[in-house]
């Protein structure tokens, strides 16, 4: 199955590529950082599982990624712009009935959006634990020295694995440095005032973001589900589509 892709113009006029796959319930995903919808959902089959389950699968390329606009002017990335993308795409799609989940970057985006006016019916908060909506600030910090170091930088370092990551998603340094800019830390108190169903999956060596059994235990409605894998591999894996369908189906 191929995805179809159109362009979205955002709140402010800034370009987004969308991937769509598969006809039925809306469900909205958010890929994770320096990556893009086709790396996220659409090589590993996850999209196309949850397609053949009975869903349209809306996938976004966020700002600064993949085949969306990358703009260098720093009045394009205002707090928390990633959320304010996703509200006007759900807007602009007259969503009212859909389900919306994210990996990592897209799953903090997700949390976000679950205390700013977004209403799915269930959420995916996949690769995230609870420090890495908390304790943004240490993550930020990490990304923004391997974007400055990026061309200096030796196997070994431990900003390698990023870089390269970064590098074979063809991500704009410029562009990168001013999106971290714009996630803000989520209040512990404001995570567990989440009512939405929500699902947090993560890989069973995955502590990149810190707890996931921590983040499922504060949230009003939450369910951990451990899959195979680390933060890198956890992505490659069936088991993530399984669970995926395994969740909104049910």
């Amino acid at each position: 199955m191929t995805a179809k892709k159109w362009d979205f113009s955002s709140f402010d006029g800034v370009s987004l590529k969308i991937h769509e796959m598969g006809e039925g319930r809306p469900v909205i995903l958010l890929h994770g950082l320096f990556s893009n919808a086709e790396t996220n959902w659409i090589k590993f089959g996850h999209a196309g599982a949850l397609a053949n389950a009975g869903f349209r699968v809306i996938m976004p390329d966020l700002r600064a990624h993949g085949e969306s606009e990358a703009p260098h002017d720093p009045a394009s990335y205002p707090d928390d712009v990633l959320v304010q993308d996703a509200l006007a795409l759900i807007a602009h799609l007259q969503l009212t009935d859909y389900d919306l989940g994210g990996f990592s970057l897209g799953a903090r985006t997700t949390a976000r959006l679950l205390v700013t006016g977004a209403t799915p019916t269930k959420a995916i908060l996949a690769g995230m634990g609870l420090q890495g909506l908390a304790g943004w600030e240490r993550r930020q910090k990490f990304f923004q020295e391997a974007i400055r170091i990026r061309d200096a930088a030796k196997r070994g370092d431990p900003h390698w694995m990023a870089i390269q990551f970064m590098k074979s998603q063809k991500i704009d340094p410029a562009s990168a440095s001013l999106l971290l800019a714009t996630f803000s830390d989520m209040d512990p108190a404001e995570a567990a005032s989440i009512e939405t169903e929500t699902l947090v999956l993560c890989g069973s060596e995955d502590r990149d973001n810190g707890d996931p059994e921590e983040l499922a235990a504060i949230l009003l409605n939450g369910h951990h589900v451990a899959i195979p894998g680390t933060h890198m591999s956890s992505v490659t894996k069936a088991e993530m589509s399984q669970e995926m369908v395994r969740f909104l189906v049910g």
